[in-house]
């Protein structure tokens, strides 16, 4: 799959390489391209692109998509920001009402890029929480969250993604007390 990264810090960096390795096309969308060798501009990155990975800090992201909305629509748009100066980690309201017609997910921002750059523990898979569509899109975003490593648990649609801003929540709250190497795992029969 073509996929454009936008931003190529901790989350997209190490997302990034993790989908190069799966053999995905990976193109890093970079406002300076020259931070990263094979970067480009973020017009160029995103076209062609099947899937974007929004990965700049979470108080740009509404900025980001304004400016590239056409760019975004009819694209699966992951949505890996966390805004932890706002009210609320996320700023679906605005991204969806921005490219109503992308199929956007909130993923990949419940976990430390390092647990997502090692997503094994103890042995265990660790576990992702994500929450979007449900259709052919949806199985899309769960194989790119498989190669990177993660075993996807889907929550919901578009109703859910403040639980899966919950899930953050207890991460950061439990990263703080016992340190960033902690994951969760649904467990059932």
């Amino acid at each position: 799959m073509r996929v454009a990264v936008i931003g190529a810090g901790n989350i997209g960096g190490t997302i990034g390489g993790m989908w190069e390795k799966a053999g995905h096309e990976v193109a890093y969308g970079l406002r300076d391209p020259s931070k990263k060798k094979g970067a480009k501009s973020m017009a160029d990155s995103l076209s062609g692109a099947e899937a974007v990975l929004l990965a700049v800090p979470g108080g740009e992201v509404v900025n980001f998509v304004r400016d590239r909305a056409k760019d975004l629509d009819g694209k699966i748009v992951i949505d890996a920001t966390n805004d932890f100066q706002a009210t609320s980690f996320n700023s679906w309201d605005e991204l969806s009402t921005l490219v109503p017609k992308a199929h956007l997910y909130r993923a990949f921002n419940s976990l430390g890029w390092d647990v997502i750059a090692n997503p094994v523990m103890g042995g265990t898979q660790v576990d992702l929480f994500y929450a979007g569509p449900d259709g052919t899109t949806k199985s899309a975003v769960e194989q790119l969250i498989s190669d990177v490593g993660l075993r996807p648990i889907w929550v919901g649609g578009a109703d859910q993604v403040g639980t899966v801003d919950g899930v953050l929540r207890l991460w950061y709250t439990l990263a703080g007390l016992r340190g960033r190497r902690i994951a969760f795992k649904l467990i059932s029969d």
